[in-house]
């Protein structure tokens, strides 16, 4: 009996760390990314599509859109980070603006729907992708007023990014893809290939 309570109490550890495990898609340090937050903008995007006319679009399906959503929240979160250490932030009434922008340029309200489904943009996280915009352009901004030339723009926020990333460090659910350091990405997993692939130079 007593070996039975042992071998249950060992199997119930290892069932809730799993599930501690499982429900992360990522983590950034001490940030964690859940799924039911990547699923959740996968369901609206999807329950989106259906209320627009998608023939003409290339929209992502299966894993594509799986690991464009995380890619998405984990990219957005590293912007924040970025943007925090160069104490740069974004107001909400500088989103507002944005928004109202975005708005008017799409068509107003009735057009909204329609732009978001072709972008790959959940409508609840519109918002967020705002404040990723503005602040690519508040780094940008920031990184040409310390005299970067404007063609080496693009590479120097992706320099301050993948540094960010490596000193917080991040981890990714195998089931969505692989995070590749040297960019900060995440990438698809080739199931085809080895589980250990040696480096190659």
């Amino acid at each position: 009996m007593k070996k039975f309570l042992a071998v249950s109490g060992l199997v119930s550890a290892l069932i809730l760390t799993g599930c501690s495990q499982v429900g992360a898609a990522a983590t950034i340090g001490g940030t964690k990314i859940t799924q039911a937050t990547v699923q959740s903008s996968i369901d609206s995007i999807l329950s989106a599509r259906a209320g627009v006319d998608t023939s003409q679009m290339q929209l992502e399906t299966g894993q594509a859109l799986n690991l464009g959503q995380l890619r998405f929240h984990l990219l957005t979160l590293l912007l924040r980070k970025t943007g925090e250490e160069l104490k740069l932030s974004v107001s909400k009434a500088e989103i507002d603006t944005r928004r109202a922008e975005i708005i008017e340029q799409v068509g107003g309200e009735a057009g909204l729907p329609n732009a978001l489904v072709g972008a790959g943009i959940a409508a609840d996280d519109l918002d967020i992708y705002i404040e990723a915009m503005l602040m690519t352009d508040k780094i940008s901004q920031a990184i040409t007023s310390g005299g970067v030339p404007q063609e080496q723009l693009g590479l120097e926020v992706q320099k301050l990014i993948v540094a960010k990333a490596k000193e917080l460090g991040v981890t990714v659910n195998p089931r969505y893809g692989k995070w590749d350091p040297t960019v900060a990405d995440v990438i698809p997993t080739d199931s085809a290939s080895p589980a250990v692939t040696p480096a190659t130079k």
